[in-house]
């Protein structure tokens, strides 16, 4: 089989998203606008919320997110171990105290009755993590937080902050759902599952702005949709009360800085590659299935670890194919990575956990307090997964992993070659 160049994650951009972008670049309307406030609608519309707010990351949506529920210094956040550091990142912009939960054994999700038995009179809110697009166990979450929901109290840092948790009477879950767009669990899609999301539509993800993200929320009782996305708005956006578009409505040119806030917003140039690939996103989706297929049956054959992507009352958006392969070191692992780099696959890890990382270390945090983390991580291979992949490149990394593999699993041989 000729060598090929097997990228881990190209954009999928197609004529259709240059179309719209050189249409947008010529309307004269390139910075938040009209393509955005359609994005935002279109995004609602796709994950049954009643409102998104896009913006200029998913980082940046979950840091908003916590200003929006008045979290800030004094309060705690629960984390998972394993996940990127955008995930922690926020809470920490705003003051919060982190504190990492280890995984379950064999497992990317949080030890819940560890996630529990963290929550304390000071924890404002739970961070799920839904990896490569599979979605947590909600169920057991939320339980969690009714369980400790006499030791809640109220102490947000603004007066709408101080309303929604009162409203909620418990730890908030917000749910960093940068993999999930798309993901489905229970007849609910991701974004109406947590009390808050949010979403990445980075480079690499599955549904690209190029950079980008947005956040959304489900209905709170007792408080006003419309409140909350213009608090969004003012917090994104200088704290103007009138955003560029709402200014250029005859008359209008006047407006107040409620607060001196962040700059974060979407442009209409970025909205307007969001809404062609919202566009073809379903087809986006199938066949990324497609290829997960394909990879299931090679690894399940192999008796090598992979995510479960699909079942009877969930789909993930199969955003990363995260293998384990049984008893190699993180060594090993290292090799296996190379060997496939020099046969023109690349390969990734998702992910490092954050404790392991110099500036969480610099902070406290100690990897030999989270074994299941590092057990998790120590022979994870992440195989490329993305819509630009032919068969004929899905064939190629499955023949070339198989036998690169094979050295470490001596006892499945020549599998390929007989399947």
């Amino acid at each position: 089989m000729k060598k090929k160049n097997i990228s881990f994650s190209p954009p999928d951009i197609t004529e259709t998203e240059i179309q719209e972008i050189a249409e947008t670049i010529r309307s004269g309307w390139i910075t938040t606008g009209p393509k955005t406030k359609l994005l935002e609608d279109n995004l609602a519309k796709y994950c049954n919320t009643n409102k998104f707010v896009c913006l200029n990351s998913a980082t940046a949506a979950e840091e908003l997110n916590f200003r929006i529920l008045g979290v800030g210094e004094g309060d705690e956040v629960l984390v998972p171990a394993y996940t990127y550091t955008a995930s922690v990142a926020a809470a920490i912009h705003v003051g919060a105290t982190i504190k990492f939960i280890d995984c379950q054994p064999d497992s990317w999700e949080m030890d819940y009755d560890q996630m529990e038995n963290a929550i304390t009179e000071k924890t404002k809110v739970i961070i799920p993590v839904d990896l490569g697009g599979v979605i947590c166990d909600y169920d057991r979450i939320f339980q969690a937080v009714e369980n400790k929901k006499e030791l809640f109290t109220v102490s947000g840092n603004t007066e709408l902050g101080k309303r929604i948790q009162k409203a909620f009477g418990r730890v908030m879950v917000v749910a960093d759902c940068a993999h999930a767009l798309g993901s489905a669990q229970r007849g609910k899609m991701s974004g109406e599952i947590a009390d808050f999301s949010s979403f990445s539509f980075h480079a690499v993800k599955n549904l690209t702005t190029a950079e980008g993200g947005a956040a959304t929320w489900k209905k709170i009782t007792g408080i006003d949709d419309e409140e909350i996305y213009h608090q969004y708005q003012l917090f994104s956006l200088h704290g103007q009360t009138k955003d560029a578009l709402e200014k250029t409505r005859m008359g209008s040119w006047e407006y107040d800085v409620a607060g001196p806030w962040y700059k974060c917003n979407m442009t209409d140039i970025l909205a307007a590659i969001g809404l062609k690939q919202l566009e073809r996103y379903q087809k986006m989706l199938e066949k990324r299935k497609q290829i997960i297929a394909r990879y299931d049956e090679v690894c399940d054959s192999l008796g090598i670890y992979h995510m479960k992507h699909y079942g009877e009352d969930f789909a993930s958006s199969g955003h990363l194919y995260i293998t384990r392969i049984p008893g190699i070191s993180s060594e090993q692992r290292s090799q296996i990575i190379t060997k496939m780099a020099e046969r023109g696959v690349a390969c990734n890890v998702h992910y490092k956990p954050l404790p392991m990382m110099t500036a969480y270390k610099k902070m406290g945090w100690n990897i030999e307090d989270f074994p299941n983390a590092f057990h998790y991580f120590e022979n994870e291979i992440t195989l490329p997964l993305h819509t630009k992949l032919t068969n004929d490149d899905v064939e190629y990394v499955v023949k070339n992993y198989m036998e690169t593999v094979k050295e470490y699993l001596p006892s499945v041989q020549d599998f390929y070659f007989s399947a």
